[in-house]
């Protein structure tokens, strides 16, 4: 009997054992696991579940995984996403209450103040966002291939064009920037957002040129040298500032 009762309370033990390793386990599973970039740096990290990130320039991550989701929280910045198929976990990037969800597919999301973009190359993602106070929340948004959708407060505006004007919108990937008819005040933003060194808009008139063209982001400089050959811009250099002027 002695030898029974030892018997039974080893297995007990061990059942509670297996079940507080599991208990553990399951605990270190959903504890978020982040990652940040610097300014000028990319990075691409694989997470747990085979799935890619690549984080834009100043970028912040927070990865939770868990049994009902994919759960990443974009902090900051912009990442582009290659997700691994798992219908039974939906992939969810979450940035101040919107959500982009997939199960496998490769989209981006970026945080621009209150804003957020959402560019689609591949699949579908469903957009949602949250009720604001004296509003209910607007009805989700499926965005296939070759979406690039804006969600402001005032609601979301999606233009769906072919899958190569999604791609140009991320050649961030690869060390560019592309313009087609762009305001040179937000074509200043973007290279910004790469380099300490700053475009600054020295008069209205030089904000309100128009620009096009592909351009490698490392190097404001350059860019600088060339609207003062195409535009005739002036350029005035002050520490890490290139202030734009118009004559």
């Amino acid at each position: 009997r002695l030898a029974a009762a030892a018997a039974i309370v080893a297995v007990v033990l061990g059942a509670l054992g297996t079940a507080g390793l599991h208990a553990w386990r399951a605990r270190e599973a959903a504890r978020p696991v982040a990652y940040a970039t610097a300014v000028g740096r990319l990075e691409s990290v694989r997470l747990s579940d085979g799935s890619e990130a690549t984080l834009s320039s100043d970028s912040r991550i927070a990865v939770t995984m868990v049994a009902a989701e994919r759960r990443i929280d974009l902090l900051g910045g912009e990442a582009f996403f290659e997700v691994a198929k798992d219908h039974a976990r939906p992939f969810v990037v979450d940035a101040d209450g919107r959500r982009a969800i997939a199960v496998g597919t490769r989209f981006s999301v970026r945080r621009q103040g209150d804003a957020l973009r959402v560019v689609v190359t591949e699949g579908v993602v469903r957009l949602e966002s949250p009720a604001r106070p004296g509003r209910t929340g607007a009805e989700p948004v499926l965005l296939p291939a070759g979406s690039i959708a804006e969600a402001t407060r005032d609601g979301v505006r999606v233009r769906r064009g072919t899958l190569a004007d999604a791609e140009r919108a991320l050649e961030w990937r690869g060390g560019r920037l592309y313009f087609d008819d762009t305001l040179l005040s937000i074509a200043a933003e973007e290279f910004n957002r790469y380099n300490a060194r700053k475009l600054v808009m020295g008069d209205p008139e030089v904000a309100a040129l128009r620009i096009g063209g592909n351009f490698r982001w490392s190097n404001p400089d350059a860019f600088a040298r060339l609207l003062q050959q195409g535009f005739g811009v002036r350029v005035e250099t002050r520490g890490d500032l290139l202030v734009l002027h118009s004559r």
